[in-house]
């Protein structure tokens, strides 16, 4: 059994869902899991509409006909103007609308999870249709079935036991006496034992494939992408980036740790404890090889850079002048995770101690709050963190010359890594 991962922008439009098909067509004779990302840019559109139900209810009603009609004018050029996705749009809208007409709770990230989860249940319902219309006989599982997490909404906790119990129960019976198949489902959500949903982090999918493949032992785990593999820097940014054929679970979770955006950080920890292979392919060449990642692998530790923009340098000092210690560290870290703030850097000093974080208003505005009652807090904004892997003097000089109008505010190295906290020269 293999698990294969497309993300959004395999799934954008109805050319890229041809082209998905034509994908699984190559591995016909093979047991699949098939786990599908939100549309392009839908999760987008869905957080927006979120807003749209906290802060301006009238302008609800709009967005969601905009949401269907782009995903009715992608099931009709698939299938033609009358089709069987209509029936099923027609409920998954009712209850998109439903949650959307009830009050807003207390709880943003609960909230947060109930609407945008429909990104994924809307593209795996418009797929599995149009793939069983075309004669690929699927199989749709809803993950909020298939992964039990807790409570914890917008990043919830995998409970394993349980997950081990109902992904097996479910999806291995559909194999059992089929030589071949298709088991499609969502990335990105999962349920809670009270059915309600959750979902795993933003960009969360590459980790419902690493669960799906953990528990079900999965012969390997194939994530497709818009880049021929993993890259050591992103092409967007450096058109003369190259691929890196082969890599440790122990690089990519460094790479994934500093913000590459190739692999979800989660990914790696349910594979490498079951030694699952994982492998980054190109949905634009899929007969080339891509990256391969496994425990041991013939890695060439090349310059890899990760650039992280929109970054918030947040500063605590304690008030009484007192020095960064132990008591005050427990302190402000205890702070932070209550927040959830990620910490993408840190230094301190005797009487400073600052993290470099993504700017993230809605978790850094309370926390800074909180901070605040007991401490003195500045922070920066518009702090742009560059990391580079493998560095050497060449490597760190050519990249700066990219942001020679920011200045460097804080640098930190050990052996392998360098990090660049920079920020626009006034």
């Amino acid at each position: 059994m293999k698990v294969f991962k497309f993300g959004g922008a395999s799934v954008k439009d109805a050319p890229a869902i041809e082209n998905l098909k034509n994908i699984l067509h190559r591995y016909e004779n093979e047991q699949l899991v098939v786990v599908i990302s939100a549309m392009g840019k839908t999760t987008n559109f869905l957080e927006k509409l979120l807003d749209a139900y906290y802060h301006a209810p009238e302008n609800v009603p709009a967005l969601l006909a905009e949401l269907r009609t782009s995903h009715e004018t992608v099931a009709a050029q698939l299938m033609g103007t009358e089709n069987p996705f209509q029936p099923q749009s027609e409920r998954l809208f009712t209850l998109l609308n439903e949650q959307l007409q009830r009050p807003t709770s207390d709880n943003f990230d609960y909230d947060y999870d109930r609407v945008v989860s429909f990104g994924e249940l809307l593209s795996t319902t418009l797929i599995s249709t149009y793939l069983n219309a075309q004669g690929v006989e699927t199989q749709w599982l809803d993950a909020r079935q298939l992964i039990r997490t807790d409570n914890t909404y917008r990043e919830g906790h995998v409970d394993w036991t349980v997950t081990q119990k109902l992904a097996g129960n479910t999806i291995k019976p559909y194999f059992q006496n089929r030589a071949h198949g298709i088991v499609l489902t969502q990335g990105f959500i999962a349920g809670t034992a009270e059915n309600q949903t959750t979902t795993l982090g933003r960009e969360g999918s590459d980790y419902s494939a690493a669960i799906l493949a953990h528990t079900l032992d999965a012969e390997s785990v194939t994530v497709w992408k818009d880049v021929p593999g993993i890259l050591n820097a992103d092409p967007k940014r450096f058109p003369n980036a190259v691929k890196i054929d082969t890599l440790t679970y122990h690089e990519t979770v460094e790479l994934a740790y500093y913000g590459a955006s190739v692999i979800h950080p989660k990914t790696l920890r349910p594979l490498h404890n079951k030694q699952i292979p994982l492998f980054v392919k190109s949905f634009f060449h899929p007969e080339n090889e891509g990256s391969q990642i496994t425990q041991h692998a013939d890695t060439v530790e090349i310059p890899s850079c990760i650039v992280k923009d929109n970054q918030l340098l947040l500063s605590v000092s304690p008030r009484d002048f007192s020095i960064i210690g132990v008591e005050n560290l427990s302190k402000i870290l205890d702070v932070l995770s209550e927040y959830r703030v990620k910490i993408n850097l840190i230094q301190n000093s005797a009487l400073t101690f600052s993290v470099c974080t993504d700017n993230v208003p809605l978790r850094l505005q309370p926390c800074i709050e909180a901070l605040g009652k007991e401490f003195v807090v500045k922070f920066n904004e518009d702090i742009r963190l560059v990391t580079i892997r493998h560095y050497d003097s060449e490597s760190e000089k050519e990249i700066l010359k990219m942001f020679d109008k920011e200045e460097v505010i804080i640098r930190q190295n050990n052996r392998h890594t360098i990090q660049l906290v920079l920020r626009q020269i006034n």
